[in-house]
């Protein structure tokens, strides 16, 4: 007698001629565990081949994860010793643009004060003109009759 198979079990259970009823299991006496063994079976090379897969996949990750650990520690270390050149560079170019900022404010003081100079030069003459006037106008003041309308207008006394 032939070997049952997972067909077997859709079989009409009737004998030649009219149709009976279809999809029902004619025998259930080994079950689905001899069913499936035949498939498991020949998916296991399949299955084994998967799991190397996956652990030669995990080795390869462990690998590269060293390897980028390692990169980056090196890397880290160089800029450690970089950090020292790189923080003097900075600290000269902080010097540079202060020393800049120092000469371009005493080259604005500079001219400030020149302007403030000249200012004064050109206003000194009539400064003085007046101070003449006014002391010319107080000693004559006092020598003429003209000390009222001069006293009285000033508020002062000889």
């Amino acid at each position: 007698m032939a070997r049952p198979t997972i067909l077997d079990r859709f079989r009409p259970v009737g004998a030649p001629g009219p149709s009976g009823p279809a999809g029902v299991p004619s025998t259930d006496q080994e079950g689905p565990d001899a069913e499936l063994l035949p498939v498991f079976a020949a998916l296991q090379p399949d299955t084994d081949e998967g799991r190397a897969q996956i652990q030669a996949a995990a080795v390869q990750a462990r690998n590269l994860l060293a390897e980028a650990r390692r990169q980056a520690d090196a890397e880290v270390a160089q800029a450690r010793l970089d950090s020292g050149s790189v923080r003097a560079r900075a600290a000269e170019e902080v010097a540079q643009q202060a020393a800049a900022q120092e000469q371009e404010m005493l080259a604005q003081a500079r001219n400030r004060a020149e302007q403030l100079s000249r200012s004064a030069q050109e206003r000194l003459p009539a400064l003085a003109a007046k101070i003449a006037e006014s002391i010319a106008r107080d000693n004559l003041a006092g020598d003429g009759g003209s000390e009222s309308a001069s006293g009285s207008s000033s508020g002062r006394t000889p």
